[in-house]
């Protein structure tokens, strides 16, 4: 995956379009889990976004506003849903826990990983 592709789908995940009716942010806010794979590839997205920009002094407003949405947002919608019911996939939680770091990691310039056992 090169960074265009990356940057196209991690804006593709958080505005449901004709081609990816599936976006994340769509799919948390009517309380469905994310499709089979759908956060492997924001992962890997998001590592290669990193490598592209650990050097670069900004960041374009339309990927950064991509990358508050799934950092923050997806964790307001997954505590949004569990107030009403929703019954979220036992690792989503984990998983945008690594989806936060990893914009986290985007924003800083060095990669963050997990400390042990904080799942």
């Amino acid at each position: 995956m090169n960074y265009e592709t990356a940057r196209k789908l991690l804006l593709g995940q958080t505005i449901a379009t004709e081609e990816n009716p599936d976006a994340l942010l769509t799919r948390m806010k009517q309380g469905k889990p994310p499709v089979p794979g759908q956060i492997t590839s924001i992962l890997l997205a998001l590592k290669v976004v990193f490598e592209a920009l650990k050097e670069s002094p900004s960041l374009d407003r339309e990927l950064t506003f991509a990358l508050y949405q799934l950092s923050v947002k997806t964790q307001q919608l997954f505590i949004a849903g569990r107030r009403v019911g929703v019954d979220w996939p036992p690792l989503l939680k984990e998983d945008l826990v690594r989806i936060a770091l990893a914009v986290e990691s985007i924003f800083s310039g060095v990669w963050q990983t997990p400390p042990s056992g904080s799942f």
